[in-house]
């Protein structure tokens, strides 16, 4: 034998049990708690899955953690021997077996997917589920959501909204906390925002009078008639001139999406200085033809 051989079997002899079990330990993963990881389901169990995932025994999924959506068949959802995402929900026991989940990765994922849609102003369809004194209940991509009453465009029968389908905006998403909180009048806004457009003549409904201007509804949207943009003449009294609920038309001069403000004017409409306070019936009922006028004069202008 030569000396390279004699190295080699002495080498090999030397690799006792215990450096075996060293170097597995060393390959072997540090599995925790909320980790996510990936791994293959390789046998079906009636109480759930075992799962290679690279470690020295097998994890395990439970039947209730294997999806969001209730299942009568596993292998619907988990394919024998594909790679697949699981997050770990109890570490090792004694037999170094982790317990995993699918379920609650899906969760995670959406509590991120509304997250996002939050911050890029996006609306979702959601499906009401229940009532409560403060709103209804709502189901959310499968989580729970409340929207307050205050929130919704139907606040008088909120049983009559069990079973609909609602398109929302986001008001809170809090994962931490389980928090989901959404506004189907924020969604109708800004829905209705993004129609609207600097110079339009839009028509509403006077929801409030103020010393410094009234307050529109516009298809749900808050605009304010500032008193500077009522009459070239000067008012003194608002309240002698306007009543809640009264419908008005009015020009667009200014925007602000992010704000949520819309500022209207009717001077624009007038021929002479006080006609809004002196004819207003004339200036609403010709307000179209007056709106194209002004607009033609804007233009000229710039």
């Amino acid at each position: 034998m030569n000396s390279d051989a004699k190295l080699s079997q002495e080498a090999n002899s030397s690799f006792t049990m215990d450096d075996f079990a060293k170097a597995l330990d060393k390959h072997d993963y540090n599995f925790q708690k909320g980790q996510v990881i990936h791994g293959k389901v390789f046998q079906l169990d009636p109480d759930g899955a075992f799962v290679d995932i690279g470690g020295k025994s097998s994890a395990f999924l439970p039947r209730d953690e294997a999806c969001l959506r209730t299942v009568t068949d596993l292998s619907e959802v988990l394919p024998l021997n594909e790679e697949l995402e699981f997050l770990i929900i109890r570490e090792q026991d004694a037999e170094g077996q982790v317990t995993l989940s699918r379920r609650q990765l899906e969760i995670r994922q959406i509590w991120d997917k509304l997250a996002q849609m939050q911050d890029d102003g996006q609306t979702v369809s959601v499906r009401v589920t229940g009532t409560n004194k403060g709103g209804v209940t709502i189901d959310v991509l499968g989580l729970r959501g409340f929207i307050p009453r205050s929130h919704l465009l139907e606040r008088d029968n909120l049983e009559a909204l069990i079973g609909q389908n609602l398109t929302v905006g986001f008001l809170e998403v809090d994962p931490n906390n389980k928090k989901l909180i959404l506004s189907q009048r924020q969604a109708t806004r800004a829905a209705s925002f993004s129609l609207l457009q600097i110079g339009d003549l839009v028509e509403g409904k006077i929801t409030g009078i103020k010393p410094f201007g009234v307050f529109v509804d516009v298809n749900g949207v808050s605009a304010l008639l500032h008193i500077k943009q009522i009459s070239q003449k000067f008012i003194d009294n608002l309240e002698q001139v306007f009543q809640i609920g009264q419908p008005i038309k009015a020009l667009i001069i200014d925007l602000d999406e992010g704000k949520g403000r819309v500022a209207l004017s009717t001077r624009g409409l007038e021929n002479f200085p006080g006609e809004m306070l002196e004819k207003m019936d004339e200036v609403m009922a010709d307000a179209q033809t007056r709106a194209e006028k002004a607009r033609k004069k804007q233009a000229e202008e710039s």
